[in-house]
């Protein structure tokens, strides 16, 4: 049962934590330890398989995993815990209300690792790379900080740099191959599927730069608009999430196809 599951483990989970605001990194402190040097959020953490691998390579900061599912909470709990790790908590939530949960520069680093796509326009406000959300990570991250994008979907990657001058925030680095560029980082289980199906990463990591004076969206916010006309690149592999709109699009291709051929007399 998933609620015997999360009382198993509720030591790895944090179930209130807009109490903490601003104190992370004391309160999660082992007892009689020093305070965590760096607090670092990943936020859609699935079932915490990158969280806790992280958590274990950098041992002075610690690591918080959200997801709004609380079977995915209740797995990565199990797996904090089995870890042993003491840098390493689990929290409800969709980081809609990101603000409201650590205070201005607590942050050193976000995570977005395979974020949802939602590719339609009317849903794209929940689009964690959107404009809006970088403005709220701004106000949570320290000077320095850095927003860390990995997706396996390239519309949604190529929408997400559209973002990234909006919200005033400069790339240090980004690839369209990201686990070949850098075959050492942890891995999500969502990597780690979708990578055996032909995935290949595109990744960026942001830090805000000057703040825009007046943060207006600009962008396309379809992320049909993101699909190249050749959608034979998709043959191989299509992006999690975004299989039926690539569909769709063949579908209407096809059709268009078959309209212009039929137009033609001999």
């Amino acid at each position: 049962m998933l609620e015997e599951r999360i009382e198993r483990y509720r030591d790895y989970i944090e179930a209130d934590p807009y109490s903490w605001a601003g104190r992370w990194a004391e309160a999660c402190a082992p007892a009689g330890g020093e305070a965590f040097h760096e607090v670092r959020l990943d936020l859609g953490c699935g079932k915490g398989s990158f969280t806790v691998e992280a958590a274990r390579r950098e041992p002075d900061a610690l690591f918080i995993g959200m997801d709004s599912e609380p079977i995915c909470i209740a797995y990565a709990a199990q797996r904090g815990f089995e870890s042993g790790l003491p840098n390493v908590i689990f929290v409800p939530g969709t980081g809609m209300r990101i603000r409201e949960m650590f205070n201005p520069g607590e942050l050193g680093v976000i995570y977005l690792n395979f974020p949802t796509p939602f590719p339609r326009k009317k849903d794209s406000k929940g689009r964690l790379v959107n404009l809006e959300r970088l403005m709220d990570y701004r106000r949570v991250l320290c000077d320095g900080g850095e927003v860390r994008l990995r997706t396996d979907s390239q519309p949604l990657f190529d929408f997400a740099l559209t973002q990234v001058p909006l919200a005033g925030y400069e790339l240090t680095w980004q690839s369209r191959d990201a686990r070949g560029e850098r075959p050492r980082d942890p891995m999500s289980e969502y990597e780690e599927r979708l990578g055996a199906q032909g995935a290949l990463v595109n990744a960026y990591i942001a830090v805000p730069g000057p703040p825009p004076s007046n943060p207006v969206q600009t962008a396309e916010m379809s992320l049909s608009a993101y699909i190249p006309d050749d959608l034979s690149s998709f043959d191989t592999y299509a992006p999690h999430g975004m299989q039926g709109t690539i569909q769709n699009l063949r579908n209407r291709a096809a059709k268009d196809d078959g309209d212009w051929s039929r137009g033609i007399t001999l």
